[in-house]
């Protein structure tokens, strides 16, 4: 446990003491039957979060998971193409011309790491088309994770693979069939791709990929099942945006639209988050906010920290781990 040691002994004040508050406080749930969710925003999966988040997976240590389109399939595109991958450190110094340089090169930018466009976008456009279209034919709907899962456990990318697949987020998840939460996923690049293959006819009902709506009606039946006085679900937030604001919202609708008010709330609250509440930021609203919408009680265990997620998630995932 040196990870765990070495933050135990120096991480001691402000937002390193509350990384260690949130972190000894999601083991604490686990340890009293609770299960949890993660919500994922940002560029997660390009910053490689899975070589953490997969191990959670398999040890059990998350039981749903929320994030945006992007997460889902970045995650993915670094599995198959991350030898593809080009960092640019010097990002800030970027010019207009440079960026064009980039466009050229198909490279696209996510701060300072470029994604390639054959390499990643349209070596799984090739695969998942396949999926899309005999779904389309044969009337089945599915959600984008689950296409994700299909063809990750078909083994059809294995041949791709260009880290080791046990860094896979994704690929754990779909071994594990873990409940996946994509709200907004047509606001990703394959849900742009998908929109074109409606458009040019190749795909004939919009409704192959399951969307918002039902994810929605998906997690009140999840959340209702799952949820108990004696098995709270708890909510660990990775950024904000629509992958953390959509998510919690189930629990005040299922109180207040549909009159199930046994459900409990979420059991455990955690935020890793840099935005500013001033601003009106929904993603800075600090988690006391949040009972005043049913989401949280006010003996909820509640921890934000302020903070770059992609060096704070992986000390508390590191934590949460025992390493």
């Amino acid at each position: 446990m040196q990870i765990t040691n070495f933050l135990k002994h120096h991480y001691r004040h402000f937002n390193a003491a509350a990384l260690i508050d949130a972190a000894e406080g999601y083991n604490k749930h686990l340890a009293d039957g609770g299960k949890m969710m993660i919500t994922l925003a940002g560029a997660m999966s390009t910053a490689e979060m899975g070589i953490q988040l997969a191990e959670l997976i398999r040890q059990d240590k998350v039981q749903i998971i929320s994030c945006t389109g992007a997460n889902l399939e970045e995650d993915i595109f670094n599995l198959v193409a991350h030898d593809f991958y080009e960092r640019v450190p010097n990002y800030r110094d970027l010019t207009p011309a440079d960026e064009q340089a980039l466009l050229e090169r198909h490279m696209n930018r996510v701060t300072d790491t470029c994604i390639p466009e054959e390499e990643a976008m349209r070596r799984l456009e090739h695969s998942v088309l396949k999926f899309w279209e005999k779904a389309d034919k044969a009337g089945e709907q599915y959600f984008p994770h689950e296409f994700f899962y299909q063809i990750l456990l078909s083994g059809e990318l294995e041949q791709y693979y260009q880290i080791d697949p046990k860094h896979s987020w994704m690929l754990a998840a779909a071994e594990k069939n873990l409940p996946i939460i994509c709200p907004g996923w047509e606001d990703s690049t394959l849900g742009n791709i998908f929109a074109g293959h409606v458009i040019t006819g190749d795909i004939k009902n919009v409704h192959t990929v399951r969307t918002g709506i039902e994810y929605m009606i998906y997690l009140a039946g999840w959340y209702t099942e799952q949820a108990t006085e004696a098995s709270p679900v708890g909510f660990f937030q990775i950024g904000g945006g629509i992958a953390g604001d959509f998510p919690i919202c189930v629990v005040p609708m299922l109180h207040q639209d549909l009159g199930r008010t046994s459900v409990p709330l979420w059991g455990y609250f955690c935020q890793i988050s840099d935005s500013t509440t001033s601003y009106g930021s929904y993603s800075g609203a600090v988690p006391n906010e949040k009972i005043t919408w049913g989401k949280l009680g006010q003996d909820t265990p509640k921890f934000i920290i302020e903070s770059d997620a992609t060096i704070v998630a992986p000390l508390v995932f590191a934590i949460v781990l025992g390493q």
